[in-house]
């Protein structure tokens, strides 16, 4: 029997410039903007930290 991944990789908007940029839910560094460098997710020793906007979880 195969297991699902509990991790998923994520659509989000920067709340600064508005930049559409995919990012992963499970992070081990900080996640920055590459347009304007701010930091869209933090790690947390499991889930990330998302301090942007979810457009879209991808599968």
């Amino acid at each position: 029997m195969k297991k699902e991944p509990t991790s998923r990789f994520i659509k989000v908007r920067c709340n600064k410039c508005k930049n559409e940029q995919v990012i992963f839910g499970k992070c081990a560094t900080k996640t920055e903007c590459l347009v304007c460098n701010s930091i869209l997710s933090e790690p947390t020793g499991g889930k990330s930290n998302i301090k942007a906007r979810i457009l879209e979880v991808l599968s």
